[in-house]
C-alpha cells in the first residue's frame, strides 16, 4: 500500500456563523477562484445545500481535475464516524456530515472543526511557518473559535472534539452563553467574539441615543462589528472602548491558555480580524499581566496572516493532507 498520487485542484470550505467562504485551489495551491454565501437564517438542509451548491459552483471553474474537498466546520465532530454532533452557533446536530457530502459532491470528502483547519494554515504556511511548531488558533468571528497544532498536527483529542476553547467557563456564576446551542454558564464567547460586541454595541446604543453610535443604529445600521468598527477608525472614543474592552476579555482567556498550553505562538484571526489593531494590545497586556511565567514572556501574540482566509486555506491544506495520507493498492 502507498499514498495515493494527487495533482489536481482541490477546494477549500470554511462555514462561519453567518457566512461562508471557499476557495478554488490549483495544483499548486494558489487561490484562483472564491466564493462567499450568506448562510444567517438557514435551516440543516439549507446548510448542506449551500456547501453542495458551492463546491459545484467551484468545481465548474477549475481547469484541472478537483481531487478532494475539504470543509471547516464550527461543530464538534467526531471524527470516527465523520460526525458534525454539535454547532453552537448553527443548526447541525448529529449529522454524518462527511458521508452526507460525500455522496452529494461525487468527491473525497475530509472534515474538521473551523477553527483546528484555520491553526493548520497558519502553523503551516501562516504567522507560524518557520518559527513554531507549537500554535494555538483563536478564531474571532459570530463566536470564538479554538485550534491547537502541537509538533505540526491538529491537536483532536480522544474522538475529534477537542479544542472548543470558547466555550472554557471564566464566569461561574456568569451569564449563559450567547451561542444558542451551548449549554454553558459564563462562557468566553460570551464576553469576546462578534455577538458579544453587538450584545455590547447594542446595550451601549440602546443607554446613550445620542452618541455616534447610538444615531447610526437608529439609522438603521445594524449593532455589530462592522458599525462598531468604522465608527472606531473615526475617532470615536465609545466605540474604540469597547473594541479594547473585548480585547481585554480575551486576554483573560489567553492567559489561560498559555498556563495550560504554553504555545509557542497565539494567532488570531476570524471575522473580527480588521479589529485585531485595537483588540490585540489590550488582549497581549491583560495576558501578561495574568499568565504565569515563563509562558506569558515566551509566546507571541500575532494577528493571523490570513485573516478570516484562515480556515478555508486550511481547509485545503486538510484535504491535501487527507488525500496523502489514503493509501491505495
Amino acid at each position: 500500500m502507498q499514498a495515493a498520487p494527487h495533482h489536481g485542484a482541490v477546494i477549500g470550505v470554511d462555514l462561519g456563523g453567518t457566512k461562508l467562504m471557499a476557495g478554488l485551489f490549483d495544483r499548486t495551491d494558489r487561490v484562483v477562484s472564491r466564493e462567499r454565501v450568506e448562510v444567517a437564517g438557514l435551516d440543516s438542509d439549507g446548510l448542506v445545500d449551500a456547501l453542495v451548491e458551492t463546491v459545484a459552483a467551484l468545481r465548474s471553474e477549475s481547469e484541472d481535475d478537483v481531487d478532494a474537498v475539504g470543509f471547516g466546520i464550527p461543530t464538534t465532530i467526531d471524527q470516527r464516524t465523520g460526525t458534525a454532533v454539535m454547532a453552537a452557533n448553527l443548526p447541525l446536530e448529529d449529522l454524518p456530515l462527511r458521508d452526507l457530502l460525500g455522496a452529494r459532491t461525487g468527491l473525497p470528502v475530509f472534515l474538521d472543526n473551523d477553527a483546528n483547519v484555520a491553526a493548520l494554515a497558519e502553523q503551516r504556511l501562516g504567522a507560524g511557518a518557520g518559527v513554531t511548531d507549537h500554535l494555538l488558533m483563536v478564531t474571532l468571528g459570530t463566536g470564538f473559535g479554538g485550534g491547537i497544532v502541537v509538533d505540526g498536527r491538529i491537536v483532536r483529542g480522544a474522538i475529534g472534539a477537542a479544542a472548543e476553547l470558547g466555550h472554557m467557563s471564566i464566569d461561574y456564576d456568569g451569564p449563559p452563553c450567547v451561542a444558542p446551542n451551548c449549554p454553558g454558564i459564563g462562557c468566553i464567547e460570551t464576553f469576546a467574539s462578534g455577538n458579544a460586541l453587538a450584545r455590547d454595541a447594542r446595550a451601549y446604543a440602546g443607554a446613550n441615543p445620542d452618541s455616534p453610535l447610538g444615531r447610526a443604529v437608529a439609522g438603521g445600521e445594524p449593532a455589530r462589528g462592522e458599525t462598531v468598527l468604522r465608527l472606531a477608525r473615526e475617532g470615536d472614543a465609545s466605540c474604540i472602548a469597547l473594541l479594547e474592552r473585548l480585547g481585554e476579555r480575551l486576554g483573560v482567556a489567553l492567559a489561560n491558555f498559555v498556563n495550560i498550553f504554553n504555545p509557542g505562538m497565539i494567532a488570531v484571526g476570524g471575522g473580527l480580524s480588521p479589529a485585531l489593531d485595537v483588540i490585540l494590545p489590550a488582549a497581549r497586556r491583560v495576558m501578561v499581566e495574568r499568565a504565569l511565567p515563563p509562558g506569558n514572556r515566551f509566546v507571541e501574540v500575532v494577528a493571523a496572516t490570513f485573516g478570516p482566509d484562515s480556515g478555508m486555506v486550511g481547509a485545503a491544506l486538510m484535504a491535501r493532507d487527507g488525500l496523502a495520507d489514503t493509501p491505495h493498492a
